[in-house]
């Protein structure tokens, strides 16, 4: 089940990435729900503050599952990105997953150009071309690398665009982009690889739903923005 956050993308798809924090400057709030087996298990929201060119996005997640009455995997966290303009320029978070605590403190270092990074899982440097792996931001849809937003770790990552369709998410109707993504190392483990869909409302700029299948099916789905 620590696999459920692992999330891997790269860029198959074109968008305006230097205009990129500007999308979400008339974003107050990003809430979405988390369900399994169509049951809602959690959420995850998003918080936006804006300041002239910082904007701070904070991060709350909360997910449990049980089965037969007994928890079989909860996840509780929080983190907070900050940006100038469009460069990250930190981020820090905490997160209780199975009574197990995990984090990550990342800075951008300007001598070298790269991020530092103090996690759970991985100690060094990152590329500055990587991105935060949560949901709110299209440029995960940019880049051939991302770092785990819970344990700090740097995945690989492929994203192939499948094509333009019409959904209904909540009773609204939206015309977006739909990607397939799985694993760039093909020679991991089946049970480890990844395969999600993403569907992109490039109007709004919101990733508006994400499914994929392990130990259940699995949607994040936006439920209300503001």
């Amino acid at each position: 089940m620590k696999n459920f956050f692992i999330l891997i993308f790269f860029l198959t798809y074109s968008f305006s990435s230097n205009a990129h924090m500007a999308h979400y400057n008339k974003f107050n709030k990003i809430e979405m729900e988390v369900l399994r087996d169509g049951e809602v298990i959690g959420y995850n929201y998003y918080f936006f503050k804006k300041d002239g060119d910082n904007t701070t996005v904070t991060n709350q997640i909360k997910i449990t599952v049980k089965l037969f009455g007994a928890t079989i995997f909860e996840i509780e966290g929080y983190g907070e990105e900050k940006y100038i303009k469009d460069k990250l320029i930190s981020f820090n978070s905490k997160t209780l997953q199975n009574d197990k605590k995990k984090y990550v403190n990342l800075e951008f270092n300007e001598k070298t150009d790269k991020f530092d990074i103090q996690g759970s899982s991985y100690n060094g440097e990152a590329s500055a071309d990587s991105v935060i792996g949560n949901w709110w931001s299209h440029k995960i849809l940019q880049t051939d690398s991302q770092i785990s937003p819970v344990s700090g770790s740097i995945k690989k990552q492929v994203v192939t665009f499948i094509g333009k369709e019409k959904i209904e998410v909540y009773g609204k109707n939206y015309e977006v982009d739909h990607f397939k993504l799985t694993s760039k190392d093909m020679s991991l483990p089946k049970d480890k690889r990844l395969n999600f869909d993403i569907w992109f409302d490039k109007k709004n700029s919101l990733i508006l739903k994400v499914a994929y299948s392990h130990l259940g099916n699995w949607e994040y789905k936006v439920k209300n923005y503001e």
